[in-house]
């Protein structure tokens, strides 16, 4: 499988060269947004600041979206989404599937470490409690994208002979787990510094390790 690069991962998520009008300026507002929400959070973003940001007047806001609450949810939607769809491009032909697995937990890996990942997290987590919708819409975009994805992944090496695996949506869920082991909830309560380049490579070689002692060709089904 092709490594997927952040550069190249960047260029997929942004916009076209050319855009409608009519998608334009949603997009236009998303960017001001996702500016805003990313300095001031959820809580401290006001509509006023979104528009003045993205360069439009309320009233154009308030066309496209007619809630703090909707813009965040299409925001999050929208970045979610793309990000899955790029991080999980799996070649379900290429018979080298630990090559597969550790392209995807090394880009998976660097991605979750980011700042601005860990950022967009800790924001939806904190307004999740005042509107379940947002931790729900975050989730299902994302979370579970990357789920879906895996296991179809997964269910073709079944088939193939490549992995001994019973329930493919479980093993998608330990894998992402075995990859992230612990970085993930450091980084949330911001105990220590960012993963380097080593440890993101020990921990997917670990995580490989042992996904393919449960689950490798010969790994016995339970």
């Amino acid at each position: 499988m092709t490594a997927v690069h952040d550069s190249d991962q960047d260029r997929e998520l942004s916009p076209a060269v050319e855009e409608s009008p009519e998608s334009a300026k949603p997009r236009q507002i998303l960017e001001g947004a996702r500016k805003v929400f990313l300095v001031q959070g959820f809580d401290g973003a006001s509509m006023g600041e979104i528009a003045k940001v993205a360069g439009v007047s309320k009233g154009t806001l308030y066309v496209y979206f007619d809630s703090k609450e909707s813009l965040f949810e299409a925001l999050t939607t929208e970045e979610k989404r793309g990000l899955a769809e790029v991080l999980f491009k799996l070649d379900p032909e290429d018979p080298d599937v630990r090559g597969v697995l550790r392209t995807l937990g090394l880009s998976y890996l660097r991605r979750m470490g980011k700042p601005e990942h860990i950022s967009s997290i800790r924001m939806v987590m904190g307004a999740a409690e005042k509107f379940p919708r947002l931790g729900q819409a975050f989730y299902e975009a994302g979370p579970c994208q990357g789920i879906a994805r895996l296991k179809a992944y997964f269910d073709r090496q079944v088939e193939a002979g490549r992995l001994s695996i019973e329930d493919t949506g479980v093993a998608a869920q330990h894998f992402l787990d075995l990859c992230v082991s612990g970085m993930l909830r450091r980084l949330l309560f911001s105990v220590g510094e960012p993963p380097t380049e080593e440890q993101i490579q020990k921990n997917v070689e670990n995580a490989l390790r042992v996904f393919f002692a449960a689950y490798g060709p010969d790994a016995p089904r339970q």
